[in-house]
């Protein structure tokens, strides 16, 4: 079976290059709401809890 024979159409190096590209800005921009999501529970620590709530 060769790749003519299979239903999809061969992508060339550039565009495999730039959907490698597109993965590592997906990435990082998931990383980095994850990292200020962190900040911000690190930062407002317990300032969820009610006075006098058992913790």
């Amino acid at each position: 079976m060769t790749d003519r024979d299979s239903g999809k159409p061969r992508l060339s190096e550039r565009h495999v290059q730039q959907r490698t590209k597109n993965w590592i800005v997906l990435l990082t921009i998931i990383g980095i709401c994850v990292l200020f999501f962190a900040i911000t529970i690190v930062r407002f620590g317990g300032a969820g809890v009610l006075p006098g709530a058992p913790q």
